[in-house]
């Protein structure tokens, strides 16, 4: 079966065509939207997959080498933008017109691989496909090394709006052990160039490294923090079967990771971010403030209305509408879930024969969203506010255990304590009924 004939047979199975209603903002994006005005429903994802080398703990999609027209780094925006425009067909052929997205994040590998020039033909084509809105979110990640001012400025240019650095630690011997390249003092002078270009920067932190001490840790946040960025993420290190360092880990090379560490690490980060003004609105990831009278009128303030909260990740967590671009990519429409072809050659070779690279897919069932709803839910400073009345019964249990705050739950909503955000998989299950 095709890639396209698959994807149909979903979306005819969960009766996804020719709903327009996918696209509604209701409940708590309805709130958003009064305070800002690109919340939607719809986003695109953009999966480069090409780095200049491995890192030993990554098990992403990533390839150092290319592998020939449409799949290598001089010629991948061929196929991205090939692939948009079977997917706007498909959307077109089941009646389904999504409104301009809201956000466009290119993740990786490393996307500043590519050419500026080859990143803006891409986005060119997302405006032509489907519209961005005015004043849309659109982010890069980017390794370090691969920013100057003249890239900050052709980014800016081509419409780039914020750019995700890989920092993972400023201690040279957890670079070192993550096998991470760039250089630490060439950060600052990347968070500079990216500065002067009028680009948000956010920073990404890894924490729990094998043989980082909490010293090294405080080293790295402090440094993250001296730079004065918009954004901070702060990621525990899964140490991941199939990696080169998970195979280090199983004979001994290296020391496995240590979970109390992490969590000591964990809380730390919350302690020092805070403190340097910025609120976590998501699990791992914190922003800088937004002022007090800008938040919707509520008892209980919602972190995720921060002004440098990533809407992206943003849209992941509230469960929208997204389409995912290049191989590996996985993509989300009302119940229906699919992933495209991994291997970039293979991924090439459907979209060049006009076939969706679709490689296989899922409808989701009500079970499922249902445990979806109250994991992400809880992952975020929003916490779950509409919770069923068996849910509902299990608050004061949580509250006693320290994982809730008071507060939220006499008013019916879940929302973690720091100590909660360290146990967060132990709460969806225990609100759950498992």
């Amino acid at each position: 079966m095709s890639g396209t004939a698959k994807l149909q047979e979903l979306f005819s199975t969960a009766g996804v065509s020719g709903r327009p209603e996918l696209y509604k903002v209701t409940g708590e994006d309805a709130v958003r939207s009064a305070l800002d005005q690109q919340a939607t429903g719809f986003t695109v994802y953009i999966h480069v997959p090409f780095c200049r080398v491995r890192c030993g703990y990554c098990d992403f999609n990533t390839y150092v080498n290319g592998f020939g027209a449409g799949a290598d780094r001089e010629s991948y925006h061929d196929s991205a933008c090939k692939e948009l425009a079977l997917a706007a067909k498909f959307l077109g052929e089941n009646k389904l017109v999504p409104p301009p997205a809201s956000s466009v994040y290119f993740g990786g590998g490393t996307p500043t691989m590519l050419s500026v020039k080859a990143l803006g033909v891409i986005l060119e084509e997302v405006a032509r496909t489907w519209g961005i809105k005015p004043g849309a979110e659109i982010s890069t990640e980017a390794n370090p090394d691969t920013i100057t001012d003249q890239v900050a400025q052709d980014l800016a240019a081509s419409g780039f709006t914020r750019v995700s650095l890989g920092m993972q630690s400023a201690v040279p011997q957890v670079l070192a052990t993550l096998e991470r390249t760039h250089c630490p003092e060439n950060l600052p002078q990347a968070v500079a160039a990216l500065r002067r270009a009028g680009i948000a920067v956010s920073l990404d932190l890894i924490y729990g490294t094998p043989g980082e001490s909490l010293t090294d840790w405080e080293a790295s946040l402090r440094a993250a923090l001296d730079l004065e960025v918009d954004h901070i993420s702060a990621y525990s290190l899964v140490v991941e079967p199939g990696t080169k360092m998970h195979a280090l880990v199983e004979r001994g090379k290296l020391p496995p990771v240590d979970p109390d560490s992490q969590a000591e690490k964990y809380q730390l980060a919350d302690t020092l971010l805070s403190a340097a003004g910025f609120e976590w609105y998501e699990i791992s990831n914190w922003a800088r403030r937004l002022d007090a009278e800008k938040l919707p009128s509520r008892n209980i303030p919602d972190a995720t209305f921060l002004a440098n909260a990533s809407r992206h990740n943003l849209a992941y967590w509230r469960d929208w509408n997204w389409w995912g671009i290049g191989p590996g990519a996985h993509s989300h429409f009302g119940q229906v879930r699919w992933w495209n072809r991994k291997h970039p050659r293979g991924y090439a070779g459907s979209v060049a024969a006009g076939d969706l690279p679709v490689q296989d897919g899922e409808v989701v069932t009500a079970a499922s969203r249902e445990l979806e709803r109250i994991m992400l839910g809880l992952r975020t400073a929003s916490g779950v506010k509409h919770l069923t009345p068996e849910e509902g019964t299990r608050l004061s249990r949580l509250v006693e255990m320290g994982y809730l705050q008071p507060e939220a739950a006499d008013q019916g909503q879940a929302l973690l304590t720091l100590r909660g955000r360290l146990m967060a998989d132990y709460v969806t299950g225990e609100l759950l009924g498992w």
